[in-house]
C-alpha cells in the first residue's frame, strides 16, 4: 500500500504509518491481495484521505468497512464509481437525502464531488476480503482510523462529525469540542438498521446548518449527472 500521496496526512499522521502495527497490517494486506479478492483495489486504500485534505475538512462521515461485493468499493465510503448499480446503503442515503433537502436520487453514486468540498467519506477499516463484511477489522485499520479522527479534531476549522453505525459510533470519545463540532450519530443506511432512526435523522439540513453558524458555506449535496 502506497502512502506517499496522503499529502498533509502524512505529516499528521507521521507516528502511526512508522509504527510496527502499521508495516504489519501493510503486509498482511498485500499478502491477502495475493491470495483473494480484497477491496478496494490497490492503490485505492487510502483514497478519502488524497481527496479531502486536511486543511479542507468540514464534515466527517464515518462508515464501517467497504463494500465487498465486485466492482463497488473505490475508497469513499459509501460511493461507487459511475455505471456502478446503487448498492442498498446509498439508495438509503439518497433517500435520506431528499426526505431532508428534497434533492432528487441521484443516477449513480459517485460521490468525489462530496470530498472535494470536504466531506471526508472514511470508513473505520479500509480493506475487506471479497464477499465478506467486517472481515479486516481485526487487522489493525482501527488503530489507523482512530488516528485520522483524533488528527481530525485536532484541526482548528468547524467539523461535523456523522458516525453512522455501531462501529463508527465507538469513536465517539475520539471527538472533543475545542473547536466549534457538530456530532451526529445514527444507525447505519443498510437496509438491516435504517429503519432504526436513520430514516428521518436529517443529517444533510443539519450539517448545512452547523456550517452556516459557524461562518462555512454549506455543502451542495447535490450531485451532478
Amino acid at each position: 500500500m502506497n502512502t506517499e500521496t496522503l499529502g498533509t496526512w502524512s505529516v499528521l499522521l507521521k507516528q502511526e504509518l512508522s509504527a510496527p502495527y502499521f508495516e504489519h497490517l501493510t503486509a498482511r494486506v498485500d499478502a491477502a491481495r495475493q491470495e483473494t479478492e480484497v477491496y478496494p483495489p490497490t492503490g485505492r486504500e487510502f483514497f478519502a484521505l488524497e481527496k479531502t485534505q486536511p486543511q479542507a475538512v468540514r464534515v466527517v462521515i464515518l462508515g464501517q468497512d467497504p463494500y465487498h461485493e465486485p466492482g463497488q468499493a473505490m475508497g469513499l465510503a459509501f460511493s461507487v464509481a459511475k455505471g456502478i448499480a446503487l448498492p442498498p446503503s446509498l439508495r438509503n442515503i439518497y433517500q435520506e437525502l431528499q426526505n431532508d433537502l428534497g434533492i432528487p436520487t441521484a443516477k449513480h453514486g459517485d460521490l468525489t464531488v462530496w470530498a472535494e468540498q470536504g466531506v471526508l467519506l472514511l470508513n473505520t477499516v479500509l480493506t475487506v476480503e471479497k464477499g465478506k463484511a467486517n472481515s479486516h477489522a481485526a487487522w489493525g485499520w482501527q488503530q489507523l482510523t482512530d488516528a485520522v479522527i483524533s488528527a481530525t479534531n485536532a484541526l482548528p476549522q468547524p467539523v461535523a462529525f456523522v458516525l453512522w453505525g455501531t462501529q463508527a459510533q465507538k469513536k465517539a470519545a475520539l471527538v472533543r469540542t475545542q473547536a466549534p463540532r457538530l456530532l451526529l450519530s445514527a444507525p447505519h443506511p443498510s437496509p438491516l438498521s435504517s429503519y432504526r432512526g436513520f430514516f428521518g435523522s436529517k443529517p444533510f439540513s443539519k450539517i448545512n446548518t452547523f456550517l452556516r453558524e459557524n461562518g462555512e458555506p454549506p455543502i451542495n449535496w447535490e450531485l451532478p449527472l
